[in-house]
């Protein structure tokens, strides 16, 4: 793996009198695929969002290729190319899907790139190929989902948060969208992703930290995360 790519340290989040988050610390190389798992309310999505800034901190640092991003616009750090697919998709609705893919290039002025990069999401997904034209809000949750993670991958991104891609698609679905992400990471885009399907977020990262109630009450190599007793009781069925 490479260099530290991205750097939280102490990351504290409250909501009124509620710690969300309660001072984690977590680091990411670059090129690594980094799993985030734990149960409904852990903070897995308020960690995405105060990585982004889109929540508040009250205490802590996030350092993105040796840049302190800790109150940086969130606009502008989409400009530093460190972009979130947000949970349950949010696709711009009325728009087409090549509109929806032009929007994550909104950032760029390379058109030639962009035409490229397009093609290149068309390739991954050719199920949207099919449906160019189409408004995206007529999309099955399936495709609105690759629709998603097409649009973020127009941002060309240095580091990808995916926040529970695999959230309520069809088994076969899952499998797809997971078999994408662990293409993309081949491909060398680093990813932080959160996932409630836990052996499934386990089988393709190079690490994990699982979140309680807003601190990581455990990390390590996937490999050995997976086969560990408690984990196993908690969060894979036995």
């Amino acid at each position: 793996m490479g260099e530290k790519l991205l750097e939280v340290k102490n990351l504290t989040v409250s909501y009124g009198a509620i710690r969300a988050l309660k001072g984690i610390s977590f680091d990411l190389a670059d090129g690594e695929l980094i799993s985030l798992i734990g149960a409904n309310g852990a903070g897995k999505t308020t960690t995405l969002h105060s990585i982004s800034n889109l929540v508040k901190k009250s205490e802590g640092s996030v350092v993105f290729q040796g840049e302190d991003i800790t109150s940086l616009a969130p606009d502008l750090i989409v400009r530093r190319r460190l972009i979130q697919v947000p949970e349950g998709r949010r696709v711009f609705a009325n728009l087409t899907v090549k509109e929806n893919l032009e929007m994550g290039a909104y950032t760029r002025n390379d058109k030639s790139g962009i035409k490229a990069d397009m093609e290149h999401v068309y390739e991954l997904f050719p199920r949207l190929k099919e449906r160019i034209r189409q408004e995206a809000g007529t999309l099955s949750g399936g495709e609105q989902q690759m629709l998603a993670m097409g649009r973020a991958l127009m941002s060309r991104p240095k580091l990808l948060l995916l926040d529970e891609p695999s959230m309520g698609l069809a088994p076969i679905l899952v499998d797809e969208i997971f078999e994408i992400i662990k293409k993309l990471h081949e491909d060398g885009i680093s990813i932080l992703l959160v996932e409630q399907n836990a052996f499934k977020a386990m089988s393709i990262a190079d690490r994990v930290y699982i979140l309680e109630t807003g601190g990581i009450s455990k990390s390590g190599p996937a490999k050995e995360m997976i086969s560990d007793p408690a984990v196993k009781a908690a969060y894979l069925g036995g």
